[in-house]
């Protein structure tokens, strides 16, 4: 891992909420959460589709649809400064330049009517105004090459449909890191990409971070590639981080049943035998409209207890700054105190 232990905190999220507003109720996609990247650390957010992790990060680059979602408190704080405060012209200083994104499907991401050169410049040119056009263009190259793609002076003056998939992606990733930004947010980059191309963009961001310093946000539900990219690992249910602890950590005490299913869950070629079932999680992850103040976990847990069908779990640090919610790491009489404290209140 290339991360320095007195390396800065480049970006820190403090208690994030962001709710939509829907005509079936109020949809908490985020609800709580908090992290924070150092600068060349790579953190990897994972979990099930429709856990929260895509739209923490959009939460993070201001870009939510409003109406209908909204961010409804916390704080962003990037080198010390929230840019949830900031106005959409600020903000649009720090996209792109400082805090710049890789999106899943990089055909929706460039503008098909336009060349890849006139793209690049643009992004440059929007956050460096005293660099030239050819000063402009000259960097392109020149990040093309970094990422990459042959014949980079001839290349950027194609189109994106002139790319294959995985030369497109190489593309916005060097536009991504066009303007020298300080944090990268990954969003699946290799989602719809063949297996050894993933492998050749997932090498190059780590290549990238580590040349650069550049502090990487990866979302994704590939656990392997967490195991190999990542220093750090925040696991998401349902809104909320569950589980966050340091790679080694987290793979060698996974401490949330949800965290032990997703592990389990992966194929191993060191204890697989032939004819051997893969682990599934049971049941579906939960309708985050209107969610109930317990565990949401607790429907697909076979470790269940009434104290989890009623309260949702404090978090506690279990040693190593390894972080989890579940009622299991809580002490017997915490758990009873809970419990009687939650009928109390029904009762009221």
């Amino acid at each position: 891992m290339s991360m320095k232990p007195d390396a800065k905190v480049v970006l820190e999220v403090k208690d994030l909420k962001t709710y939509f507003k829907t005509d079936a109720g109020v949809v908490k996609a985020v609800d709580g959460v908090s992290f924070s990247v150092r600068e060349g650390e790579t953190i990897g957010i994972v979990g099930e589709s429709g856990s929260g992790k895509s739209v923490t990060n959009l939460s993070v680059m201001r870009l939510i649809p409003s109406p209908p979602g909204k961010i409804v408190g916390g704080e962003v704080l990037f080198e010390g400064k929230d840019i949830l405060k900031l106005t959409e012209k600020q903000m649009r200083s720090y996209r792109g330049n400082k805090i710049s994104m890789i999106f899943q499907d990089p055909m929706t991401s460039l503008n098909p009517f336009l060349k890849i050169s006139t793209q690049m410049i643009e992004t440059i040119q929007l956050h460096e105004k005293d660099v030239s056009k050819q000063e402009a263009l000259e960097r392109s190259i020149e990040m093309l090459k970094l990422v990459g793609i042959p014949s980079a002076e001839k290349r950027i003056q194609s189109y994106p449909h002139q790319f294959s998939g995985g030369m497109r992606q190489r593309v916005m990733i060097a536009m991504a890191l066009s303007c020298n930004a300080e944090v990268l947010v990954a969003d699946e980059p290799t989602t719809a990409l063949d297996v050894t191309i993933q492998a050749q963009i997932l090498e190059l961001i780590q290549k990238l971070s580590a040349q650069m310093g550049t502090a990487v946000i990866l979302i994704t539900h590939d656990l392997g590639v967490v195991a190999g990219m990542c220093d750090q690992v925040c696991v998401m249910y349902a809104g909320r981080i569950v589980e966050k602890a340091s790679t080694d950590e987290l793979y060698a005490r996974p401490s949330h049943p949800y965290t032990e299913g997703l592990i389990k869950s992966v194929p191993r070629m060191d204890t697989s035998k032939k004819g051997d079932r893969l682990f599934s999680i049971e049941g579906q992850p939960p309708n985050v409209i209107d969610l109930p103040p317990c565990c949401p976990f607790h429907p697909r847990c076979n470790r269940a207890m009434d104290v989890c069908r009623s309260v949702y779990p404090p978090v506690k640090n279990i040693g190593n700054g390894h972080e989890v919610a579940c009622w299991l790491h809580v002490e017997e009489q915490e758990r009873a105190q809970a419990l009687a404290n939650d009928k109390q209140e029904e009762k009221a």
